[in-house]
């Protein structure tokens, strides 16, 4: 397992600092988007979206067991790495975090090694996740899927990496209605696409809050059908952005979607 100090930026343990040399070494990591506590002194306190993330983890912490002894974690865009904490606070074996941003890992591995929790820390895309051996019983795949431009082939790579649940969270604009509609439509028929509930991807040619990789926001039906369309079935919706899924059949004649797309015969 990686270490998960910086030896290079750190002068003895961040868990002994005082409150002010604290919170310069938190600054001095640049600006966090995960507000985390980190011995009263807090990363992000002036977050735009208040005491982000810990505001949706309160509503989807009761999805997952309170005692995760054991357990394997894989934290996809784990940022400051705020759900991979949670996972190991709830006593899990082994927590992984991957992100494609130094600063994000910096502040991640920083936050980890002042709160003294071992968790592992590699610089790696969603898009290289077969990188990584074997599965997870947890997949954290949070606030990712709408900075990708490839999205649903990223969501059939990740289902690969899951054994037990993945907990998926996206941005969602548009319409939050579910409806029940056909398993197939006649070449000329087109007014459900005129319908706001009907499965949509919104695409964002330049940016959307100030944010140039912010490329695909679904509505919430796309986001559904996506996940099934993957082969995974929706087991909880614990808060408006957040779903918990388990792999069903993934699979088709023992291979992946994706590889069945990848090598033409889907």
């Amino acid at each position: 397992m990686a270490s998960i100090s910086n030896p290079a930026k750190t002068s003895g343990s961040p868990a002994a600092l005082p409150s002010d040399e604290l919170a310069r070494r938190i600054a001095e990591l640049g600006e966090w988007f995960h507000n985390l506590d980190l011995h009263g002194v807090q990363t992000a306190p002036k977050h735009f979206l208040g005491d982000f993330p810990n505001i949706k983890w309160k509503h989807i912490q009761e999805a997952i067991p309170e005692d995760l002894t054991g357990a394997t974690v894989l934290d996809i865009g784990c940022n400051g790495g705020f759900y991979s904490i949670q996972m190991k606070q709830r006593g899990a074996k082994h927590v992984l975090g991957i992100d494609i941003d130094d600063r994000y890992l910096e502040q991640a591995r920083f936050a980890a090694e002042t709160l003294g929790v071992e968790i592992e820390f590699q610089k790696l895309s969603v898009y290289g996740i077969d990188e990584i051996a074997g599965e997870f019983d947890y997949v954290f795949f949070m606030g990712v899927f709408y900075h990708l431009r490839y999205p649903l082939y990223a969501l059939d790579r990740v289902i690969k990496k899951i054994r037990g649940k993945l907990v998926f969270q996206t941005m969602i604009r548009g319409s939050e209605d579910v409806e029940q509609w056909r398993e197939n439509y006649s070449f000329w028929e087109t007014k459900m696409f005129s319908d706001p509930s009907f499965p949509a991807m919104y695409f964002i040619e330049k940016s959307y809050s100030n944010d140039r990789t912010n490329w695909w926001i679904p509505n919430r039906a796309a986001v559904e059908g996506m996940l099934r369309s993957s082969g995974l079935e929706i087991v909880a919706h614990p808060e408006s952005e957040t779903w918990v899924c388990l792999p069903g059949p993934v699979k088709r004649d023992g291979i992946f979607i994706v590889d069945r797309e990848l090598n033409g015969t889907f």
